[in-house]
């Protein structure tokens, strides 16, 4: 079971689908089965993002961890290790020990990762925060220079209100040396993008219906699974991947918690996630409306994916 604040949970629920399109946070994935279901996700064919991104950051991760040598690496949405220990690999080779700081929503998606890195690296000291940081960013104060990362394209899941307020808290957070690297999926064509949101096996669609799951076991929500169908497209007007569950029946569902039934048509969707995709201008355009200046732009040689290191406008490099 997730360990979400349950009563910004009831909030979000009942004003998302008491909506004219009715939605759900995508944070409501996360417990222990949808974070492992993401990480199945990762290892598809048609799921591009994970093993491009790995690649661009085995180019990048030493050089920046060359030039910074970071007291303390703060990771926003950390998932699988083999990302983070990319870094922390190119680090010991240069110094011993760090401060990493994993801030996730859920608890339980950082207990297994924590105890893999500290049988990997035992000198390092890990400090967990659990906080919404779409929300809630308030970090303890930091000595000594600072990595800050957020990886793979938890950035497109956000709206540009939730981005801009992210990467400003961001950038107030960050002294003259410290760094932030930032992960983001770049525009592409569209049977590409639709294809790794809908993978053969269907791993996407029961990680899509398994917001239902959390629902049902924390809200004391009845939603049928099978009820709802796995409906994942590129909206090119938006330019970002939309994932919906698509009512498959006309249904009434309690909610028991919230004291409501919610009421479906067949057809009618949940609209549960935007994954938006980027171009370079737009990265620039972001980064600069928050405070923030590109320092060093890494990518792999078609331009699917970015890892995107900035800094503040002040900072001279090394």
């Amino acid at each position: 079971m997730g360990s979400f604040d349950h009563n910004n949970m009831k909030r979000e629920v009942l004003e998302g689908l008491s909506a004219l399109q009715k939605q759900l946070p995508c944070k409501y994935f996360y417990d222990a089965h949808g974070s492992y279901l993401f990480e199945q996700i990762c290892l598809q064919p048609e799921y591009y993002q994970t093993c491009t991104e790995l690649s661009i950051l085995k180019e990048a991760g030493p050089i920046v961890m060359a030039d910074l040598k970071p007291d303390t690496l703060i990771e926003f949405g950390p998932g699988n290790i083999r990302k983070v220990s990319v870094l922390l690999d190119a680090l010991s080779r240069l110094r011993r020990g760090i401060r990493y700081i994993p801030v996730d929503v859920c608890e339980s998606a950082l207990g297994p990762a924590t105890g893999d890195l500290l049988a990997l690296y035992p000198e390092m000291e890990i400090f967990p925060i659990i906080s919404d940081f779409t929300n809630d960013l308030e970090m303890p104060p930091i000595k000594g220079r600072k990595l800050i990362v957020f990886l793979g394209s938890t950035i497109g899941n956000l709206t540009e209100r939730e981005t801009l307020f992210f990467l400003k808290r961001i950038a107030r957070s960050m002294e003259s040396e410290d760094r932030f690297l930032l992960g983001a999926d770049m525009l592409k064509p569209k049977d590409v993008l639709e294809a790794a949101y809908n993978d053969q096996r269907g791993i996407t669609a029961e990680f899509n219906r398994n917001i239902l799951n959390n629902l049902n076991s924390q809200l004391g929500a009845h939603f049928d699974l099978s009820f709802f169908d796995h409906c994942a497209f590129y909206n090119e007007n938006c330019r970002q991947i939309e994932m919906h569950l698509l009512a498959n029946r006309d249904m009434e569902v309690m909610i028991d918690e919230l004291g409501i039934i919610v009421t479906m048509a067949r057809g009618e969707t949940i609209f549960t996630e935007q994954c938006k995709k980027y171009s370079r201008e737009d990265i620039e355009r972001l980064a600069a409306t928050a405070g923030l200046r590109i320092a060093r732009w890494f990518s792999d040689p078609r331009q699917w994916f970015s890892l995107v290191e900035l800094v503040l406008p002040s900072h001279q490099g090394r």
